[in-house]
């Protein structure tokens, strides 16, 4: 009850905000931030967690995030997690629906009243240990570009909003002493190591705050994830009455997760040394804070320009997007801005439930890969130097295991230049950084090594056979080479222990041959091509379903529980689900399973035993993405009704308007692209080709607004909840007997006409 009275009024606000009616509502007032904003592994049944996502304040594909933030340690990569009951602060970024202990959270704000608190405090500590507060539940609300809440302990209220470079926080405060602090060593996944900071004048601090592997973050260090955060920062008040906070943190001590949840390292930060009227101070630990006397009902703003590249970029940023202190007008951007981007898609004939999933599947699509270049085209480069470019905007947060599946697909349609800007942002890493090869997980220029297989090279090879060329693209297909050869099935021609890796390096393979194939390098292309088999070599004859094998050629021995077994050769999932990833060579794959009716069968009963919430398991695990393509299959094996049949189911039953609306970890957009293509009617098998797979849209109409003013319509009048399947199908009036579509007809503009009716054709598409 509580989530569907938030929906109503972060709703109601934002109509309010745009003066618009229920009858003609704009996509940002649909939009529901909470949806995914869980870590709960209890309500998830796993330890991965639910959708992760942050509810918070942000502009499309924007470098600041300002949003709540509940936790410091363990496994929630957003900070926040919305079963939570008490709030430590508002941070300046955050990422999306990650694990792996996330990283970012920097900058944290927080209004306070009494005793000044040096800590946060923990979730399990008593009210009024830390600076945290307990806040109310009822009063939360988040929407496009807004989130406020009523925090309990100090009665204050927090509202905030964004720019692409800059955040906005106005808190109301009650009448007495009152304060803002901002604690400067603040890192989601665990702390920053150096912090500097200086008072500029009477409104004005600036500072930045340095974060190393040594202070964890992504991956607890192993993520390697480097990277200075710059500030400028004014307030509405006059700082008259402020100081600094300094915890002795001995040079000796671990700065690293654990570390920092302890109760030793706690006790540290609690009995902080504090400094008042310092005007510059450089340490281990820093927060500072200002302190004023209130009137009842007083606003007081707090606005930050960020930045990757330095102290004047922060400025510069904040000026250049937030000259004024007027937080309406702010918010009034912020909210255009995210109207013109869901503008790309509309969607017609849904309920008011799926058109909010929709909408927020595709703005959570919209949050990475994320700008990192100031207002100036300045960027900090793999090499620590400061770069200027042109041709793209420097891009940052590549999920690359995740996001190749679907996320980076659905670009290449709605946002070409956006695909161009992710391809240059990996190609000049590598030539910055003197590594020579594409990153798979890439964050804030740190090659983290995250995951598995050679995303980049796909996401090269979507982007290259799609006519997206805007890189240097002698010098991308060179990194690939260098990528697949450093990263691959090697001599043996499988990857030793692992059937996930060798399936992902033949995938990656075929990707490179594509490549080669386009710039008519013959000789290349056939050698990828024929290493993309290299998925037969782990094949067992003898138990009918891919295994690992040793360096020796020898099998790992096979489980009682066969391959239904966790983690046997494969990574967050069992052989049963790795097994169907052979996406560029389906035909190859079902003759080496017994043929196509053998392998529907399977496929069949792979979706029958999966469980109805499609919440975590040991079959179809839409919670996870190595199955995401899975669906489509039925279409390649000649049996599209399938294909149209569990795509609805999974669209209604793994996608809710509510908190736990994400079955599994958001991973950076990739859980909701797919449902954003599904629910359209469309979504590729094998990246790196052009085709996409049509399967029945949720709705009955929609229109995918093109590049150059074009548009793409996908039609089906008689669709409904029992008419699921497609019965006929016309491109642009004339008879189509496919079940895909050529990603250059969906560019050229059109229209697809779908005849839907409540049961399978016998028609089996071409």
């Amino acid at each position: 009850m509580k989530i569907a009275l938030k929906v109503k009024a972060g709703v109601l606000a934002m109509l309010t905000t745009l003066g618009s009616t229920a009858q003609n509502r704009l996509p940002a007032s649909y939009v529901n931030p909470f949806i995914g904003a869980s870590t709960s592994t209890g309500k998830a049944g796993v330890y991965h967690g639910l959708g992760k996502t942050f509810p918070g304040a942000t502009t499309p594909f924007g470098m600041v995030q300002v949003s709540p933030n509940t936790i410091t340690g363990g496994d929630n990569g957003s900070g926040y997690s919305y079963e939570h009951e008490s709030i430590e602060g508002f941070a300046m970024t955050q990422m999306s629906g990650v694990g792996w202990f996330g990283d970012l959270g920097n900058f944290l704000v927080m209004p306070s009243s009494g005793p000044l608190k040096t800590s946060s405090g923990k979730l399990s500590d008593k009210p009024g240990k830390g600076y945290r507060s307990a806040y109310d539940k009822t009063s939360e609300v988040a929407s496009a570009g807004y989130y406020a809440v009523h925090l309990t302990d100090h009665n204050i209220k927090a509202e905030m909003t964004a720019a692409p470079h800059s955040g906005m926080l106005r808190f109301t405060f009650p009448a007495g002493q009152s304060r803002i602090q901002v604690d400067l060593a603040r890192r989601v996944g665990g702390t920053s190591t150096l912090q500097y900071l200086k008072v500029v004048n009477n409104n004005t601090v600036e500072g930045w705050m340095q974060c190393t592997p040594d202070g964890g973050g992504w991956g607890n260090g192993d993520g390697k994830a480097s990277y200075t955060v710059y500030f400028y920062a004014q307030f509405s008040k006059p700082i008259t009455n402020f100081g600094v906070w300094s915890a002795d943190i001995p040079d000796t001590a671990s700065r690293k997760r654990e570390a920092v949840e302890s109760d030793y390292y706690q006790k540290w930060i609690a009995d902080a040394r504090v400094e008042k009227n310092i005007g510059e101070k450089k340490g281990r630990h820093l927060g500072f804070f200002t302190e004023f006397d209130a009137r009842e009902q007083e606003q007081v703003v707090l606005k930050t320009g960020i930045s990757f590249v330095g102290i004047e970029g922060a400025k510069k940023n904040l000026e250049t997007e937030m000259p004024g202190w007027n937080f309406g007008q702010v918010h009034r951007n912020a909210v255009q801005l995210w109207n013109n981007a869901l503008n790309v898609i509309s969607v017609n004939g849904a309920t008011e439930d799926q058109k909010v999933v929709f909408y927020t599947s595709l703005y959570h699509t919209m949050i990475d890969p994320r700008i990192v270049a100031d207002v100036d085209g300045r960027y900090t480069g793999g090499d620590g130097k400061i770069h200027r470019s042109g041709r793209f905007r420097k891009r940052s947060i590549f999920s690359g295991w995740d996001v190749f599946r679907s996320q980076v697909p659905l670009q290449t349609i709605i946002n070409p230049p956006l695909v161009n800007d992710l391809v240059n942002s990996l190609v000049t890493l590598a030539a910055e950084s003197d590594s020579n090869y594409l990153e798979r997980w890439e964050l804030l220029n740190a090659y983290s090594g995250c995951m598995l297989g050679n995303p980049a090279v796909v996401v090269l090879a979507d982007a290259y056979v799609k006519g997206i060329r805007n890189y240097d693209v002698q010098k991308a297909y060179d990194y690939a080479i260098n990528t697949v050869e450093k990263f691959g099935n090697g001599k043996l021609g499988y990857d030793p222990g692992s059937i996930a890796k060798t399936l992902e390096y033949a995938f990656a393979d075929w990707c490179l041959s594509q490549i080669a194939k386009g710039l008519g390098k013959d000789d290349a292309s056939h050698k990828y091509l024929d290493r993309s088999q290299a998925y037969k070599n782990i094949w067992d004859a003898d138990h009918h379903w891919f295994r690992p094998r040793r360096a020796d050629g020898s099998w790992e021995p096979w489980p009682s529980t066969g391959r239904l077994t966790d983690w046997y050769g494969t990574f967050e999932t069992n052989p049963y689900q790795q097994g169907w990833f052979v996406p560029h060579d389906i035909e190859g794959m079902a003759q080496l399973m017994g043929g196509k009716e053998k392998v529907l069968t399977d496929l069949v009963d792979f979706f029958e035993k999966t469980p109805k919430n499609f919440m975590w398991n040991s079959y179809y695990n839409h919670a996870n993405e190595p199955v995401h393509h899975v669906p489509f299959l039925f279409n390649r094996l000649g049996m599209p009704a399938l294909t149209q049949k569990w795509t609805r189911i999974i669209c209604d039953s793994a996608y809710r308007n509510s908190v736990e609306g994400l079955v599994g970890n958001e991973d950076v957009g990739q859980m909701s692209a797919w449902f954003v293509l599904a629910s359209v009617g469309i979504h590729p098998v094998a990246p790196g080709s052009t085709r996409f797979e049509l399967t029945s849209p949720l709705f009955k109409s929609s229109v995918i607004r093109l590049p150059g003013g074009k548009a793409f319509s996908i039609v089906a009048p008689n669709n409904s909840s029992s008419n699921i399947y497609i019965q006929k199908v016309f491109l642009n009036g004339k008879p189509y007997n496919r079940c895909y579509i050529d990603y250059s007809d969906i560019m050229k503009g059109g229209k697809l006409d779908l005849v839907m009716g409540d049961k399978p054709h016998t028609l089996r598409y071409q």
